[in-house]
């Protein structure tokens, strides 16, 4: 776990409650059927984080830096407010998530612990050291395996998931086409650019033996591009998974049951 880093938390983030709340929806509408999506997304994933983190370990810059250096300034500016308001968004949709789930658990009003995560979210990014950060957030990622353990516990036709899994069944439809929008736009969302290109930034800053890898002799560049690929591919590995196993689930169980619009 020591030796991962901006990969498996970006890959964690991208199972946040509005992707589980996704997921959940195609897995409970659909069964079975888009399962698929998750083996095809896994080399985009992995692709497009591994050039975002390389960007951020060559240069020792953000995504929105090296776009202020190399291209016109009307270009970021058009980029970070389109970022703002995906970002302000979904993370209104997590933090609202987060709410009704304690609200479930504990009762009361969910309002209140929106508010609540908010604030705390708000602090531990503001005034914690970022080693210490990291930490707390790799190990929380471990939380998503419960979605893998619960299919374990339940009764699941393997050979039929295989087959569906590797082979689509899709009905081409409205329904199908916004469910297949939202698993591709949820897997794939920007934020997760710029968020694992400044964490490699961040992992930089905090070791004062680090620059960055235009400066960097040979062997330590590719010492360290071997570790972010590797990083990169366990942690959207893991991000796929997770997703794979919350689609699985609510199919099992949601699907198999009649209850497919949730």
């Amino acid at each position: 776990m020591n030796k991962l880093g901006p990969g498996i938390v970006t890959g964690a983030a991208d199972d946040d409650p509005s992707g589980i709340a996704t997921y959940s929806q195609a897995g409970a509408k659909f069964g079975f059927d888009l399962l698929w999506t998750m083996l095809l997304t896994y080399p985009l994933m992995v692709a497009i984080q591994m050039v975002s983190a390389r960007i951020g370990q060559v240069t020792g810059h953000g995504l929105a830096t090296n776009i202020r250096r190399h291209y016109p300034a009307w270009l970021l500016y058009v980029i970070v407010s389109l970022l703002v308001v995906a970002n302000t968004i979904n993370i209104a949709a997590d933090i609202a998530a987060m709410g009704d789930a304690m609200r479930l658990l504990v009762g009361g009003d969910a309002h209140w612990y929106v508010v609540g995560f908010g604030l705390l979210s708000l602090v531990l990014q503001v005034c914690m050291p970022y080693k210490r950060y990291v930490k707390v957030l790799k190990w929380l990622t471990l939380a998503l395996l419960s979605y893998v353990a619960t299919v374990f516990v339940v009764q699941v036709p393997w050979l039929e998931v295989l087959r569906r899994s590797v082979i689509p069944n899709v009905a081409w439809n409205a329904d199908t086409i916004t469910t297949l929008v939202a698993v591709f736009g949820t897997t794939l969302s920007p934020y997760l650019f710029f968020w694992q290109a400044s964490q490699e930034v961040e992992e930089q800053t905090s070791d004062p033996q680090a620059v960055p890898l235009k400066d960097a002799p040979p062997e330590r560049a590719r010492a360290v591009l071997h570790g972010v690929k590797v990083d990169t591919c366990v942690g959207m590995g893991f991000s796929n998974l997770v997703a794979f196993f919350i689609m699985l689930t609510t199919a099992v169980t949601l699907h198999a049951n009649g209850a497919t619009n949730i």
